[in-house]
């Protein structure tokens, strides 16, 4: 990228009157340089059966080039149009619900031979209007795409293939998931049933990850077709989204990131977030740092909010502080849904820069700075690198092992909670970190790695994690991993299985805590947050040493906590679920010991650093203001130009930053 992307994805089809350049004139008034068109109207391009109209994109795209905005075509197969569903039901998607039902977007079976004809029908007449047009960067494919949990007759067919490539025989597979019990095995592949209705978590799990490789699979044959027709120096991304809870949260279980993001030139995503009282940046910084991660360079954020919803229309200086936040972690593209907010059917309400009316706002102004920023800006701060010590282990396994598994009965937290538990912390300690998977190599890279729940793991996984402490990395382990291998059978071995030889500790049993806290308060946490909840290991230590016990009269015997040098490394065991503020207290421990304490993380919350190197092989240092607070602060680093204000500072002058405001430094 030669500059920093500020855009909107822009629906010419959705306005209630023609306005395409008055649309125009005020993007380019707010400094927006690229719009994301297509991917969601394909019943506008093609209306009927093999009848196509590509007016409005060519309008769109014309008068795009004109006034100098970029455009990113997406592929519109993601909303499927009313006549392919009529002429042809079996496109809809069948899930453990039953038979679909038309209206919402992404009901479709992926695996369709009848909807891949047609998918593949509107991408190449679609690519061949476009393909020449000297506006478009870039192209988009599909849009936050997923399985939609399609799983009828011929899923099901397909996942019995995918079982007798990998397992050979009907008795290895019996063997792996343990399907004697309840009379659960199968002796002829011919007699396998539907796993829709399953008790059996290892055969529910696997096919839930053969789903995650149909995404894969589906998003790499349209790269290759779109690859057909794209000229030299057009990228081709995806939008790819998170677990949602109301907001972009963890995760996604439903899409291996890594991959599926394997076939594209850039990872794009979108990031929705809490905003009002409640904006941390967290979301942001970890959205990012999953797209970063996917393929160690920078990405795009393709979608995140504007105004959205009224718990989300941001207070003022929020719009700046949300944008700069996205390129702190490494986007070379920030993008709202969408431009105008639309004035009927299902997202109504999910408003957009510009709000019904479609005149300037309070929001579209404060998007003008941010415009003029990003254009002056750019040269210091487009392709930002990062080299962090630190990273976090994720597993699409786990996060699906666990939710056959849950906690306790009782409990609806999940793998996610586990991950931003620890992930928000290190977040509050001003700790970059990247996010990497079992498949990642070079684990040397990293002076500390930290596995939440690494339920599901296969013995070469864990033997990695042991050569890694073994020769020097220090790793902080949580409870519930090395249980299962990776077909979620439990090891029969003491727990927690082949990582005991690095974490020095065992255990046999575990329970549901009651009324039960860490003995001695050993974090020095308020004594409301020093219980434990909702997972408890009974540890015994072997060669660790021991951080913590419980303070419980049954269980005052049993470690909580434990620390264990093995090689040249180091490895931290925690047993339980612990407070947001014990788990801060156990990972400054863990960074200190592994000498990746600096001065950011004397620096907390809400005050929070970001760092990257630029294009010039200078450090840039961002500061930020995640509250409604004035806060001062002594300026850390050496001498340097601030680069909003153009002013010098000193270390150890005073700096000053207003509520939800932040301050750029180039070192």
């Amino acid at each position: 990228m030669k500059q920093l992307l500020y855009g909107v994805a822009y629906y010419d089809e959705y306005m209630p009157y023609g306005r395409l350049e008055t649309d125009i004139q005020m993007m380019k008034d707010a400094g927006i340089n690229v719009v994301r068109i297509a991917e969601s109207t394909w019943s506008t391009h093609e209306p009927q059966n093999g009848v196509f109209d590509f007016t409005s994109v060519n309008r769109v795209l014309d008068a795009m080039h004109k006034a100098g905005i970029s455009v990113i075509v997406g592929t519109p197969t993601y909303a499927v149009p009313t006549w392919m569903v009529k002429e042809h039901p079996e496109v809809l998607a069948v899930t453990k619900q039953g038979a679909g039902k038309y209206g919402a977007r992404q009901i479709m079976d992926i695996t369709s031979p009848t909807y891949l004809f047609y998918a593949e029908r509107i991408i190449r007449k679609l690519m061949e209007n476009v393909k020449d047009h000297p506006a478009i960067i870039g192209y988009q494919i599909d849009n936050e795409t997923k399985h939609y949990d399609t799983s009828g007759p011929n899923v099901q067919l397909q996942f019995v293939k995918y079982l007798k490539e990998k397992f050979k025989t009907t008795d290895a597979l019996n063997k792996a998931f343990g399907l004697s019990y309840w009379s659960n095995d199968v002796h002829a592949w011919e007699d396998m049933p539907s796993v829709v209705g399953t008790i059996n978590g290892s055969f529910g799990a696997e096919f839930s990850k053969f789903q995650r490789t149909l995404v894969d699979d589906f998003l790499a044959w349209q790269v290759e077709i779109v690859k057909e027709y794209r000229h030299e120096g057009q990228f081709i991304t995806q939008n790819f989204d998170f677990e949602w809870r109301g907001y972009s949260f963890g995760v996604q279980p439903n899409v291996n990131h890594f991959t599926a993001s394997k076939p594209f030139d850039i990872t794009g995503v979108d990031i929705y977030h809490p905003s009002q009282e409640d904006l941390t940046g967290i979301e942001i910084s970890f959205g990012g740092d999953v797209a970063r991660s996917t393929k160690q360079q920078n990405y795009l954020v393709l979608e995140t909010e504007a105004q959205a919803f009224s718990h989300w229309t941001p207070f003022p200086g929020q719009l700046r502080l949300q944008a700069f936040s996205h390129v702190a972690s490494g986007a070379n593209m920030v993008a709202y849904w969408h431009w105008h907010s639309i004035h009927n059917s299902f997202e109504t309400y999910w408003k957009g820069l510009l709000s019904h009316d479609l005149k300037p706002n309070p929001v579209y102004n404060e998007a003008k700075t941010i415009g003029a920023d990003f254009k002056r800006l750019s040269p210091k701060l487009v392709n930002l690198k990062k080299k962090n010590k630190t990273a976090i282990l994720v597993s699409n396994e786990s996060l699906t092992g666990v939710s056959w598994f849950k906690f306790n009965q009782r409990s609806e937290l999940n793998y996610n909670d586990i991950l931003r538990l620890i992930y928000d912390e290190l977040y509050k300690l001003n700790v970059e970190c990247d996010i990497i998977h079992p498949e990642t190599e070079n684990l040397e890279d990293y002076s500390l790695i930290i596995v939440p729940c690494l339920y599901v793991a296969s013995d070469q996984l864990l033997d990695r994690l042991n050569q890694y402490v073994d020769k020097g990395g220090h790793a902080v382990f949580t409870f519930k991993s090395g249980f299962t291998d990776e077909n979620i059978k439990v090891r029969t071995t003491n727990q927690p299985g082949i990582i005991e030889k690095v974490c020095g500790v065992q255990y046999q049993m575990f329970i549901e805590p009651k009324r039960v806290q860490l003995a001695e308060n050993p974090y020095g946490v308020d004594e409301s947050k020093n219980e434990v909840h909702t997972w408890m290991e009974l540890l015994t230590p072997t060669t660790a040493e021991t951080f913590a016990k419980y303070d419980h009269p049954a269980w005052g015997e049993y470690a909580a906590i434990t620390g264990n040098e093995c090689g040249d490394g180091y490895a931290t065991y925690i047993g339980c679920i612990v407070s947001s503020e014990v788990m801060s207290g156990i990972l400054a421990q863990a960074l200190k010991r592994a000498s990746i304490w600096e001065t950011e993380q004397e620096i907390r919350f809400p005050i929070i650093i970001k760092s990257g190197v630029n294009d010039e092989g200078r450090k840039i240092k961002f500061i930020f203001n995640y509250s409604a607070d004035i806060e001062m602060m002594r300026y850390p680093f050496e001498e340097s130009e601030e680069l909003l204000s153009e002013k010098h500072y000193k270390q150890g002058e005073t700096i000053t930053l207003n509520p939800w405001s932040f301050m750029i430094f180039e070192l």
